[in-house]
């Protein structure tokens, strides 16, 4: 039996402390909605800037720049555990870049899942390109498939529709990167803001449903799932992250600290 590195009072927030593939073989539990953001083996010496500063933009040494071989192999490992975690009407979103994105959609169609949509997430305060010599990097792209290709899965359309002015949402989302106060308890490198994850959650999982996270960092998505009644299971071999997912739990056992999330995130605050 598997031993939870922490697990909230009332266990709708557990975290596993290991690598992912090792972790994901032993246990049989099937998730209504997986959310992953894997390595975008993009950590190769470059620079950016945040705050006014430039700064390196490794990682660490998870994300160094791995050949097209081995980023292939990767994803087909931990693609093809988490699609045997899902439900059979489960989906999976998977978020990226052009260093990963495409090697993910080969390896979704190799496995039998239906892409639904690429989202593009425009980040509506992306940091400068320092070179000035191409385009600023502004956005992301989140693969979301269903495990089956002609079973239905859960879709909350009347939600986004709701939460989109009364209008299909489109698959372009305009949201900011991750505000200061989504750093309370320090920040992971590649941290996701939660009005990501709260609207891929809203749209995708049932209230009391199960979401994974395989690659779980300092916990966001578990944070989302929380906010929205949703209950949460997350892996990361890095112990640092896991103890800053750990303490943001428990900030939100604090209910200001909650009414002011929710405040704070539009599709929360419009519900």
């Amino acid at each position: 039996m598997l031993n939870s590195y922490y697990k909230s009072q009332n266990q709708d927030f557990n975290l596993q402390y290991g690598d992912c593939i090792e972790l994901l073989k032993q246990f049989d539990f099937k998730f209504d909605c997986i959310f992953a953001d894997p390595p975008y083996f993009l950590s190769n010496g470059g620079i950016s800037c945040q705050s006014g500063k430039v700064v390196c933009v490794d990682k660490g040494t998870w994300d160094k720049a791995a050949s097209p071989e081995y980023v292939d192999s990767f994803n087909k490992e931990w693609l093809s555990l988490c699609r045997e975690k899902l439900t059979d009407n489960g989906t999976i979103w998977i978020s990226g870049t052009y260093h990963n994105i495409f090697s993910v959609a080969n390896t979704l169609n190799e496995l039998g899942f239906k892409i639904l949509n690429v989202v593009t997430w425009a980040k509506t305060n992306p940091p400068p390109n320092i070179s000035c010599r191409f385009f600023t990097y502004s956005s992301e792209f989140i693969i979301w498939a269903r495990k089956h290709p002609k079973k239905p899965h859960y879709y909350n359309y009347d939600l986004m529709h709701r939460l989109n002015g009364n209008k299909q949402m489109t698959d372009v989302w305009h949201l900011p990167a991750i505000a200061r106060w989504e750093k309370s308890c320090g920040k992971h490198p590649t941290q996701k803001p939660l009005a990501l994850l709260v609207r891929i959650l809203l749209a995708s999982t049932p209230e009391n449903g199960w979401v994974l996270d395989p690659f779980c960092g300092s916990g966001t998505t578990g944070i989302a799932a929380n906010l929205i009644n949703r209950r949460f299971l997350g892996i990361d071999n890095e112990m640092q992250y896991l103890e800053m997912a750990k303490a943001r739990r428990k900030e939100l056992d604090n209910e200001t600290v909650r009414k002011s999330y929710v405040a704070k995130i539009k599709d929360l605050a419009n519900i």
